[in-house]
């Protein structure tokens, strides 16, 4: 692994990979608290309609879909909150229209979209280092926000009744949340891409919350299982020559598999 080092390449890949565990395993932590891993996922597909807003409009796909994916974020929140619609039926409807969006806009693009694919399936290995100092500042905003609200984001995960009767604005602050969801599917669209987002969001808070019901315990956890699963991932991805979304995903399934296998085991000498 020290060997990889040599390349520049590598070295933007296993930065990117490391500042984007932080928002994963944070946010990660929320998402699978709350149970709104369907809601990110909703978030996740629709921010392809910001990329290929960024490819119509000229600028950088990332940039496009910061801006996007909040937009979605807050119209999707408060379409949950708001409306008689099943939830479930609006995530879909807004997931799939904002698939379509990034498609149609992409298509009235002149000229062809060379790295489309790196952000539909993630490639780490091509990462900016404009890139990483995006996504070191969204990473700044979401710790700033979570240290701010953190309270208030702990009432609403757990006990959101309790939450109104204190005076919490839940819904501002739940708002507030997606928000961040938003810019952590952004980091983590050039790591794993759109269609993976969702594993990495999800995966190492859930392992984490079998060994520590202590949020902030579970953050740090996530936080560093997250690095784990993007270091080993790239050194597989390298070796044997694989694609590195694909591989880190898989390195996390297996993760979370061996964790579930050890915590019966645990369970089963405890008891």
């Amino acid at each position: 692994m020290i060997e990889l080092l040599q390349y520049d390449f590598m070295k933007y890949a296993l930065i990117a990979g490391i500042f984007a565990s932080i928002a994963c395993g944070i946010i990660g932590t929320y998402i699978v608290s709350k149970r709104i891993v369907f809601l990110s996922g909703g978030i996740s597909h629709a921010a392809f309609g910001g990329i290929g807003l960024g490819y119509f409009l000229g600028i950088s796909p990332l940039l496009g879909a910061v801006g996007f994916s909040i937009v979605f974020a807050l119209l999707l929140g408060t379409a949950s909150m708001k409306m008689k619609q099943r939830e479930d039926t609006t995530i879909g409807v807004m997931w799939s229209f904002g698939m379509a969006l990034g498609i149609l806009f992409i298509y009235l693009t002149p000229g062809y979209a060379p790295d489309l694919m790196s952000y539909l399936f993630g490639s780490i290995l091509t990462v900016s280092a404009f890139e990483i100092l995006l996504i070191l500042g969204l990473d700044a905003i979401i710790i700033t926000v979570v240290a701010l609200l953190y309270k208030e984001f702990f009432a609403i995960c757990f006990d959101e009744e309790f939450a109104k009767v204190r005076g919490v604005p839940v819904e501002k602050i739940y708002l507030i949340l997606l928000c961040l969801i938003a810019l952590s599917v952004v980091i983590l669209i050039r790591i794993v891409g759109v269609i993976l987002v969702i594993a990495m969001l999800s995966i190492p808070a859930a392992i984490s919350g079998k060994y520590t019901h202590n949020l902030k315990n579970i953050m740090f956890l996530s936080c560093f299982l997250g690095a784990v699963f993007m270091i080993l991932g790239l050194g597989l991805s390298y070796a044997f020559d694989l694609p590195s979304g694909a591989t880190i995903i898989l390195v996390s399934v297996l993760g979370f598999l061996i964790g579930n296998i050890d915590t019966k085991y645990y369970r089963k000498l405890k008891i």
